[in-house]
C-alpha cells in the first residue's frame, strides 16, 4: 500500500448544512453531487466528499453514534500566517467552532484550529522552515 489517500469522506449530519458551510463559508466548488454523496473540485490535491453519517458508517461496518476526539485532524498548509488568519476568519462566519486561534506553535510556525458543523477538525498552517512543505494552496 501507498503512503496516498484516494478520497477524504466526511460523514456528515445534514448534507445541505455542509454543503453550505463548506461552498458558500470556504469558497470550494462541488464538482459531482450525486444525493447520498458530494464531491469538491480537489485542485491538484486527494479527493475530499461528503456521505450521510449513518450511510457511511453502515457502508464502513460501524456504528454513526460517536463521541468526543475521533484521533482525524485534517491539515491545510499554506504559504503565509496572514492566509491562516483569513481562513480562520472566513470559517468562523460560515458557523465553525474555532478551536484554537490563529497564532504561533510550539514547534515554530503559526496557525490555528476549527471545526466544521460535524465537528471534523480542520489544522492550519504556516511555516517558513522549509521550502518543501505539502501546501494546499
Amino acid at each position: 500500500m501507498k503512503a496516498n489517500v484516494s478520497s477524504i469522506l466526511l460523514g456528515v449530519a445534514d448534507m445541505e448544512k455542509s454543503k453550505r458551510f463548506y461552498t458558500e463559508g470556504l469558497g470550494w466548488t462541488i464538482k459531482n453531487d450525486y444525493g447520498v454523496s458530494v464531491f469538491f473540485e480537489s485542485d491538484g490535491g486527494a479527493l475530499v466528499g461528503f456521505y450521510g453519517r449513518e450511510g457511511l458508517a453502515q457502508q464502513v461496518g460501524t456504528n454513526p453514534e460517536g463521541s468526543g476526539f475521533g484521533g482525524l485532524v485534517l491539515t491545510y498548509v499554506v504559504r503565509s500566517q496572514e492566509r491562516v488568519d483569513e481562513i480562520i476568519a472566513e470559517a468562523e462566519k460560515a458557523g465553525a467552532t474555532i478551536l484554537k486561534p490563529a497564532g504561533a506553535l510550539p514547534w515554530g510556525g503559526y496557525g490555528g484550529t476549527f471545526a466544521d458543523l460535524d465537528g471534523y477538525i480542520w489544522s492550519l498552517a504556516y511555516s517558513a522552515k522549509a521550502a518543501d512543505q505539502p501546501y494546499a494552496e
